[in-house]
């Protein structure tokens, strides 16, 4: 009995061996076969694998030598480098305008405020200004020489002028 299942085990385990050999045989070839077979179509301004209405093949088979190749690899990366460090540069730019603009917007909130109080403080100034011209005055007659009389809400009395006849 131990050796059947000892068997069992050993069979299953090839078997399933050779499946996955299989499948992975399958995939590289049908791959291989796909690409040999595969053509390119030109669908107006899209390419594509599939063939479409009014579409065209294109041949994409690339005949330059290694060196060729090499050398446009070289360029691009020469390019990305390039297009990389001028970017570095514009985000900078872009981060000192953001940072001028945001202090300009600042100061000029906070000219804004100041105007604001200034405004503010000249208002309160004519509101009292014109609630004191409202107000009537008080006497501003001096009574230092003259002998007091000490009875309460009495007034002083003026001396009438005389006038020059003919006035």
């Amino acid at each position: 009995m131990k050796r059947e299942r000892r068997r069992s085990k050993a069979t299953k385990a090839s078997i399933t061996s050779v499946a996955l050999f299989f499948v992975a045989t399958g995939a590289f070839s049908t791959g291989a076969s796909a690409q040999e077979g595969s053509q390119t179509w030109r669908c107006g301004n899209t390419y594509s694998d599939r063939p479409c209405e009014g579409g065209k093949t294109v041949k994409v088979d690339d005949h330059r030598s290694d060196e060729d190749r090499r050398s446009a690899d070289a360029g691009t990366r020469s390019a990305r480098s390039n297009a990389d460090q001028l970017e570095r540069s514009r985000l900078s730019l872009e981060k000192a305008a953001y940072e001028r603009d945001s202090r300009a917007a600042r100061e000029a909130r906070s000219a804004a405020q100041a105007e604001r109080r200034l405004a503010v403080a000249e208002q309160r100034e004519r509101d009292r200004d014109a609630k004191a011209a409202r107000k009537p005055r008080e006497s501003s007659m001096s009574f230092s020489g003259a002998p007091r009389d000490n009875t309460a809400g009495d007034a002083p009395q003026r001396k009438k002028k005389k006038r020059k006849p003919g006035e």
